[in-house]
C-alpha cells in the first residue's frame, strides 16, 4: 500500500491560483484506507473548496487511479464535467497522480492534493509502516522475513553497526536495532546460521530510475 498526507487546503488553494472551476479525483484503495482521498475526503474537500469560492464541477474517486484503464473508463463517465472544468486536483500517490495526468484525454492541469510518503504495511493497531524499499534486490530470506534496507537506519545488509544499546538504534533511540529483531526472529527459527553469511554490496542497478517490468 501507498501511504499518502493529505495537504494543507491553504496550500492547495494556493497551486489552484485563479483556476474557478476544479473536478477532483480521489483513489479507491490506497487513498481510502489513509483517509486521504475517499469518499468521505473529496466530499470534505468539495465543500471546502466552495466555501473558498470555487466551483466543483464534479468528482470521481476510480478504483485503482495507478490503472490506467480504470482512470480510462471511469473519466468517459465524467467527460462533461471534466471538460467544463479548468483544472483537475487529485488526491492519491504520486503513480494515481503522474496515470491521472497520462490517461486523461481532455487535457487539464493537474493539481496535487496528496504527498506521498511511503510504500507501508498497516499493524493491527491501524499504525501505517514502512518495511519495505522496493529495492528489487531482496534480501528476507536471509534475514527472517526482517528487511534491514528499510528497518535500519543505515541499510546494513551484514550484520548490526555495533552502536546499538539494549536493543534500540543509535540513530533513533525509540527505534528497535532491526538487527537485534533479525538475529531474535533467526534465533526463534533455529537458523543463526544464515547470520555466517556475508552478502555482497546491493547491485545499486537493479533499482535504477525509472524501472519497468512488462508481462
Amino acid at each position: 500500500m501507498i501511504i499518502t498526507k493529505q495537504k494543507s487546503l491553504k496550500e492547495i488553494i494556493k497551486y489552484l491560483g485563479g483556476e474557478e472551476r476544479i473536478f477532483l479525483v480521489g483513489c479507491g484503495e490506497c487513498s481510502t484506507t489513509c483517509k486521504t482521498g475517499g469518499e468521505d475526503e473529496v466530499r470534505n474537500m468539495k465543500e471546502a473548496l466552495e466555501r473558498e469560492g470555487k466551483v466543483v464541477t464534479g468528482y470521481s474517486i476510480p478504483t485503482a487511479p495507478c490503472i490506467a484503464a480504470k482512470v480510462k473508463l471511469e473519466f468517459a463517465k465524467h467527460r462533461k464535467e471534466i471538460e467544463s472544468s479548468d483544472a483537475i486536483l487529485v488526491f492519491a500517490c504520486g503513480l494515481g497522480i503522474q496515470s491521472v495526468k497520462e490517461n486523461t484525454r481532455v487535457k487539464k492541469p493537474i493539481h496535487v492534493g496528496c504527498d506521498t510518503l511511503f510504500m507501508g504495511a498497516i499493524d493491527s493497531g491501524g499504525s501505517f509502516l514502512e518495511r519495505c524499499s522496493a529495492c528489487g534486490d531482496c534480501v528476507l530470506e536471509f534475514t527472517g522475513s526482517i528487511c534491514p534496507i528499510t528497518r535500519c537506519a543505515k541499510g546494513l545488509i551484514n550484520g548490526p553497526c555495533g552502536g546499538q544499546n539494549k536493543g534500540k538504534c543509535e540513530v533513533d533511540k525509540d527505534m528497535d536495532c532491526a538487527w537485534i529483531l533479525i538475529y531474535n526472529e533467526l534465533k526463534a527459527q533455529g537458523r543463526l546460521h544464515l547470520l555466517k553469511e556475508k552478502h555482497p554490496p546491493k547491485d545499486y542497478s537493479k533499482s535504477s530510475k525509472p524501472r519497468q517490468l512488462t508481462l
